[in-house]
């Protein structure tokens, strides 16, 4: 790729500081990929009174990636104007913006933080890494929405729709995923009660018949909720629906112990990259070099693995966030007895020592 061009939003809250510290590794791996950068959420609002303005679409386009870091303001500000709706009229816009169908969250099991996991060590012995696969295009978040008056009651619908080209999308993605990993699929639904979910298992059975390598097995989102506490070592790829997704992946990532070291890619049909950490802006402590700069560094890795075929590269970043904690360099999320505490900037200051 010649040229090639990323556009950062850092956002809001310790976005803009674990993003400052993420450029700081990017230009050490791959100083050839040239940065531009755009307002997003509630620092876009201040100077654009848009949350998502014309100037940060128009830079979006021009470039190959986006790295993205977090948006939204304090609880207690939540209906003042900069604030109210933001993450809907930020992150959901951008990913409508970009059409992006599917997203890609890595939850990581580190040997040395096995002791701040919620779970007991020996469910984790085996456990790696559970990559979940979400649809983000259907279901709920954008099927028909009313809320009405009826018999003096309030009611409220919102409908799930799929077709069967979306849930074929994922599908393939995720036995493409799976080949270069284990070779297993887990597709998680709901199709002893919903039609969608039917559906759902419908195509990806067939889709698999082109895939007879790897191992397709169907859950229940229920089961599947209380497996990842169980037994989280027989997942390796996921795939699920946009609701159950987003739900699935939140409980995927407490299990390595801190949602700040879960990074997440989300692709269009295009392949075209949108990365960003999973946890949220934290505006509790922004400005106060307290947060774990991990998941934005990842995500990094991960845009230039899946963006730019730097694998060395990406590789490097992986090995040097694992030396880190080896060597005993702890945020205060992931702080544990015997362990040297550390800032934002120490940490990284830290990685790049490793690569």
């Amino acid at each position: 790729m010649m040229n090639p061009s990323i556009a950062v939003l850092a956002g809001d809250g310790i976005g803009p500081e674990v993003m400052a510290q993420t450029l700081r590794v990017l230009q050490q791996v791959a100083p050839q990929i040239t940065t531009k950068h755009g307002l997003i959420g509630g620092a876009a609002y201040c100077q654009y009174k848009s949350h998502f303005p014309t100037a940060t679409k128009q830079l979006i386009d021009v470039c190959d990636a986006v790295l993205f870091g977090s948006v939204g303001g304090p609880i207690e500000a939540a209906e003042q104007p900069q604030w109210k709706n933001c993450e809907v009229n930020s992150i959901l816009a951008l990913r409508n913006h970009l059409k992006l169908a599917i997203n890609s969250r890595p939850a990581k099991f580190y040997p040395a933080l096995k002791d701040i996991s919620p779970l007991k060590n020996e469910r984790l012995e085996a456990c790696d890494e559970i990559l979940i696969l979400r649809e983000l295009l259907g279901d709920v978040y954008f099927g028909e929405k009313r809320t009405y008056t009826a018999n003096g009651y309030k009611i409220a619908e919102d409908t799930a729709k799929y077709d069967e080209n979306q849930i074929a999308q994922v599908a393939h993605h995720a036995f493409k995923i799976a080949a270069t990993r284990k070779q297993q699929v887990v597709s998680v639904d709901k199709a002893n009660v919903l039609d969608t979910s039917k559906l759902w298992r419908q195509v990806f059975q067939q889709v698999a018949k082109q895939y007879p390598e790897i191992t397709l097995t169907h859950m229940l989102v229920d089961n599947c909720a209380m497996q990842l506490i169980l037994n989280p070592a027989q997942f390796d790829v996921i795939a699920t629906s946009n609701l159950f997704g987003d739900i699935l992946s939140d409980a995927a990532s407490a299990l390595p112990g801190s949602l700040g070291m879960m990074p997440s890619a989300s692709f269009s049909s295009k392949g075209f990259g949108l990365y960003e950490p999973s946890g949220g802006s934290a505006p509790d402590i922004a400005g106060q070099n307290k947060a774990n700069p991990m998941a934005q560094i990842l995500s990094l890795a991960m845009m230039l693995r899946h963006s730019f075929d730097l694998h060395t590269e990406a590789n490097a970043i992986e090995k040097a966030i694992e030396n880190t904690l080896d060597a005993g360099f702890r945020t205060q999320d992931i702080m544990q007895v015997g362990r040297r505490a550390v800032g934002t900037q120490a940490f990284t200051d830290e990685i790049l020592h490793h690569l």
